[in-house]
C-alpha cells in the first residue's frame, strides 16, 4: 500500500500527529497467550505470555509516536542516566558496571553497603496510564504527542478466541506485550521514580533483564536501589 499510495499514506499519519487522534480501528487486539517454556503443567494464569497482534498500520504509527516522544525526552535531558532498559547503546552490563563502581568506591571508603533488588512482576501489564501522561506533562512533551497517547489509551480493547469462545474487554491499564510502543511508555513511566531525591549515598538503578534459553526470551524490568551507610 504504502509503495502504491506513498502520499495517501503520509498524509495519513501525519494528519494522526498533527492532530493528535490514533484511529479507533487499531486500538483493537488480538491476544494469543503462548506457554512459557517450563510451565507446561502449570495451572497458574501466569504460566502463559499474553503477546498481542495489532493492525500493521497502527503499529506503523505506534513506531512513530513513540520515536517523536523519545526524541523528546533524550534531546532535552529528560530521561534519567540510570536508566539502562530498553534504551539505544544501553544494556543490562552497563547497568551491572555501574553497580560495580558504587560497590568499589564504597568498600574503599570503609562503608557498609545494603542492596535491594526489586523485581516488577507483569510490568507491561501494570504500566498505569495516568502516570505515563502526568510524567509527559512534567517533561513538556509536545501538545500533539501527549493528546496522541492520550488517544491511544483510550478505549482499548483486547481480544481472546479459543475454539468457539470468544472475549473481547476494553482495557484501563497496561502496554501490550509485542507493540512497538510499550518499552518507551515503561520508560517514561519509570523515569519519575528515578528522579527522586532519595538519602544521601544511595543509587537506584533500572535495567532490563533480557535472556535467551530454551527457545525463551524474557523481557522484564527491574529496579536496583543501592544504599550505602557508614
Amino acid at each position: 500500500m504504502v509503495e502504491i499510495l506513498p502520499r495517501y499514506m503520509t498524509a495519513i499519519y501525519d494528519g494522526c500527529l498533527r492532530k493528535g487522534t490514533f484511529p479507533q480501528r487499531w486500538k483493537k487486539a488480538l491476544v494469543i497467550p503462548i506457554t512459557k517454556p517450563g510451565k507446561t503443567e502449570s495451572e497458574e494464569v501466569s504460566k502463559f505470555r499474553p503477546i498481542s497482534l495489532m493492525d500493521t498500520g497502527g503499529k506503523v504509527l505506534e513506531k512513530l509516536l513513540i520515536s517523536r516522544i523519545n526524541h523528546h525526552l533524550y534531546s532535552r535531558g529528560h530521561m534519567n542516566e540510570n536508566q539502562f532498559g530498553f534504551r539505544p547503546q544501553k544494556s543490562t552490563i552497563d547497568a551491572a558496571m555501574v553497580v560495580r563502581e558504587f560497590v568499589k568506591d564504597s568498600l574503599a571508603a570503609g562503608d557498609v553497603i545494603a542492596l535491594v533488588s526489586l523485581d516488577v512482576q507483569g510490568a507491561f501489564d501494570a504500566a498505569w496510564w495516568s502516570a505515563i501522561l502526568k510524567e509527559m506533562r512534567d517533561c513538556g512533551s509536545p501538545k500533539n504527542l501527549y493528546k496522541v497517547t492520550k488517544n491511544y489509551f483510550t478505549e482499548r480493547t483486547a481480544i481472546l478466541a479459543s475454539n468457539s469462545i470468544r472475549m473481547e474487554k476494553e482495557l484501563s491499564i497496561g502496554c501490550p506485550q509485542g507493540s512497538c510502543s510499550a518499552p518507551g511508555y515503561w520508560n517514561v513511566q519509570y523515569n519519575s521514580l528515578l528522579k527522586i531525591k532519595y538519602m544521601d549515598r544511595t543509587k537506584v538503578v533500572a535495567y532490563a533483564d533480557d535472556f535467551h534459553g530454551d527457545q525463551e526470551r524474557v523481557d522484564k524490568s527491574r529496579g536496583i536501589l543501592h544504599e550505602r551507610r557508614t
